[in-house]
């Protein structure tokens, strides 16, 4: 049987590095807050936010939430950016997406100043991740994928890594992270051809197509590392990408949905807050 690598212990080790951190950042008379953006009332989003929240205020935090209706205008949710981006006493900024279709989600997103982007969506900081620079931050489940991974010791220099998956919010980032660590990536997706060929030459697969079931024992070889990203609804249960019985049963290790990579995000939320008020407010 396999080993499961559960995401709580990697988050609980995150949060007891940045509670002293956040302390330290409160004596100098700054408190970390987050600014948070919802439209509209959508649950999954709901959710995330009360996730980020709770994140927050165990670390020593604060989560201001501006929420406005589904309809707002573009002017108005941009106005809001603006004023986030102004405000001294915010130093990061999660907007929930996806936002209402008539919205330009890019456009919104590129509005907000990669200094306070803490989940990776302005072109700054993607743009950072793929050339190596320190602008903003990786998405944070990519950064999660990462941080799993370092937390139970699975080394990457030289290891092939098969990720399924191609989005900007975990595939191609995730890959240039996983480069960056002299892992040797392939980028694949759910069309590419002889898909379960790809993956049982992997030592590390990384499913984040957003396919439930889509990885089965016809993907899987012994010995290999599962980390399934995958976050979806059927029947009305919580599942992956990966069809976790049939991998349990072959592969080394493997990370479970729920309670996988997603335990970790909000960790790396936080983090990504502590790290952007300490550049903004203990310079050098």
């Amino acid at each position: 049987m396999a080993e499961i690598l559960t995401g709580a212990p990697v988050s609980e080790a995150m949060i007891r590095s940045l509670i002293p951190r956040a302390e330290k950042l409160r004596i100098g008379g700054v408190t970390p807050r987050l600014a948070i953006i919802r439209l509209g009332e959508v649950g999954s989003q709901l959710a995330y936010q009360h996730s980020a929240q709770r994140m927050m205020a165990r670390i020593g935090a604060e989560a201001e939430c501006f929420v406005l209706a589904e309809s707002c205008p573009k002017a108005e949710l941009l106005a809001l950016v603006e004023e986030i981006n102004r405000r001294r006493d915010i130093q990061g900024c999660m907007i929930l997406r996806p936002l209402p279709s008539p919205l330009d989600e890019q456009a919104v997103c590129a509005a907000l100043v990669p200094e306070k982007d803490v989940d990776g969506v302005t072109p700054a900081s993607l743009g950072a991740v793929f050339t190596g620079r320190s602008v903003g931050y990786p998405p944070c489940t990519a950064q999660a994928c990462i941080e799993l991974l370092e937390h139970y010791g699975i080394g990457l220099t030289g290891k092939h890594v098969v990720l399924i998956g191609r989005s900007l919010v975990v595939g191609r980032p995730l890959s240039m992270l996983l480069q960056a660590r002299d892992a040797t990536v392939t980028l694949c997706h759910s069309r590419s051809r002889d898909l379960p060929g790809l993956c049982q030459r992997a030592d590390i697969l990384v499913a984040a197509a957003g396919s439930p079931g889509l990885i089965g024992k016809e993907h899987l070889s012994p010995g290999q590392t599962v980390i399934d990203v995958g976050i979806n609804t059927v029947r009305g249960r919580l599942c992956g990408d990966v069809r976790f019985d049939e991998a349990e049963a072959i592969v080394q290790r493997i990370s479970p949905v729920p309670g996988g990579v997603g335990a970790v995000t909000t960790a790396v939320l936080a983090k990504h807050l502590i790290d952007a008020a300490e550049k903004t407010a203990l310079p050098g």
